[in-house]
């Protein structure tokens, strides 16, 4: 999805209305086809702000679950579709993260995901913005297939991978916020090989479109879905607002881990230490 409205052109509350709203009608036509999940892009309702390290984006966080999942909930209900829902959460005065919430078939909200790996580097100045996650890496039982979250950044990461698949996920959800240029090389290596190494599903999402006035780059969208096996079987366009849509078998779980037994042969007593701090 790309930005309806930005910095400067109304206050933080219209801005972040407008881009709910803009959301709404792709949410329900997921809903009219049939859409079991459905996973939002990073921070879904405001700008990708991090590029301007203005403190005055604190003030669009808010309480998880709070305004935002509450809503989001109720189309979750409509449309007994569970759906993942990235925000910007406000713990309490001052301890901000970028975190998902997981909202089940019936609206009930199941728990969230932290972001863990926060960068700080070319523009994606998090650190100004985020406290790394203090949640782990939870797997929620959702009506219809056991769910992980990770977020942009992490998929650098493979060890959270490799917990969410020791936790149980059969679909991890990477809603993410990425530009060409810096690492959109890695965009369809990297989760396929977490795909591959731990014998799950991915939906990998990104945001479309130029956002003024940082201009980062271009959000290069390319959503995609990628099986047990590393292969991507459904990919979006690199710049359209966007609904992707495909069917999972998730019986397809069991026959890759028949095959490759991951977490038979793995042999944690092995690697020690790895690093000496």
């Amino acid at each position: 999805m790309s930005l309806p409205m930005t910095e400067g052109e109304g206050t933080m509350e219209e801005i972040k209305e407008a881009m709910i709203q803009k959301h709404i009608p792709l949410i329900e036509e997921a809903g009219e086809k049939g859409v079991q999940i459905l996973c939002l892009q990073e921070i879904f309702s405001t700008p990708y702000f991090c590029p301007g390290q203005n403190s005055a984006w604190y003030a669009s966080a808010e309480s998880v679950p709070g305004p935002t999942t509450d809503r989001m909930a109720e189309y979750a209900k409509k449309y007994k579709m569970v759906m993942i829902v990235p925000v910007y959460e406000k713990e309490q005065a001052g301890v901000l993260y970028n975190t998902a919430a997981v909202i089940d078939a019936d609206g009930t909200y199941l728990g969230k995901y932290r972001k863990n790996h926060i960068p700080h580097t070319s523009g994606f100045w998090e650190k100004f913005f985020f406290k790394p996650g203090n949640l782990g890496y939870p797997v929620f039982q959702t009506m219809y297939a056991k769910v992980g979250v990770y977020i942009c950044y992490d998929r650098h990461f493979p060890d959270g991978a490799r917990c969410l698949g020791l936790n149980g996920a059969e679909i991890v959800y990477n809603p993410s916020a990425t530009v060409a240029g810096l690492s959109q090389y890695l965009w369809k290596l990297e989760q396929p090989a977490h795909a591959a190494a731990n014998g799950y599903f991915m939906g990998c999402i990104n945001r479309v479109g130029e956002e003024k006035p940082w201009n980062l780059g271009r959000f290069y969208g390319s959503s995609y879905f990628v099986d047990p096996r590393g292969q991507i079987f459904a990919t979006a366009s690199e710049d359209k607002d966007e609904l992707l849509i495909s069917e999972f078998d998730l019986d397809m779980i069991d026959e890759v881990r028949s095959v490759w037994q991951f977490f038979r042969d793995r042999r944690p007593e092995t690697y020690g230490k790895l690093v000496e701090l």
